[in-house]
């Protein structure tokens, strides 16, 4: 080999970043707080390059100022009118919005142990540290154990959350799969992502 060719440099790289197709583009995933669902909606967007909302961002306000209603089911409505989008949640003051037009719904059954765990970890160690979540704002160890704290939103929503999905997977307009472990997770991830 020449010296020339040694010292050339490497052709750049043009072509656009690898996506994998999938056959759903607009993905709700759904479960009960602290159940993964934002990790998994940013590792799905992450392998697909389908666009994902984080509803947390639209929902809350800095201060956890919740933001109204109507505003909120205008935001919903017009990332719902695209035609590809990926949603970590949906709030019962909108859920019909997104229902309207999703393909795949994704239902993160685990157990109440290890989604309450997850929940716990997160909000202890994002108290420690002040993370910044959802606009700036800060979860606290006070905020963990007030009435409207996050931990005792899990406990109000958990059996309402999951009975809603199953129900869901009855209906024939949508197609659900409901994943009741983190290896499911994974072994579903492989295999739409192959």
């Amino acid at each position: 080999m020449d010296a020339a060719a040694i010292d050339s440099p490497l052709p750049e790289d043009t072509s656009p970043p690898s996506r994998v197709e999938i056959p759903f583009k607009r993905i709700l995933i759904y479960g009960v707080t602290g159940s993964g669902k934002t990790t998994m909606a940013r590792h799905l967007s992450e392998e697909t390059s389908i666009p994902w909302t984080e509803v947390d961002t639209l929902t809350w306000d800095p201060g956890w100022v919740e933001v109204p209603v109507e505003t909120q089911r205008d935001r919903i409505q017009a990332i719902c009118a695209q035609d590809e989008w990926i949603l970590d949640s949906a709030y019962g003051k909108w859920l019909e919005i997104p229902l309207e037009r999703v393909e795949l719904i994704i239902g993160l059954d685990y157990p109440r142990w290890r989604s309450l765990r997850q929940l716990l970890w997160r909000t202890v160690s994002r108290s420690i540290t002040k993370e910044k979540v959802c606009n700036g704002n800060v979860e606290s160890l006070r905020g963990m154990f007030s009435r409207d704290s996050i931990i005792g939103w899990h406990f109000k929503s958990f059996a309402r959350k999951r009975e809603r999905v199953y129900q869901w997977a009855k209906d024939p307009r949508w197609t659900v799969v409901i994943l009741r472990h983190p290896r499911e997770l994974d072994a579903w991830l492989a295999e739409v992502m192959s």
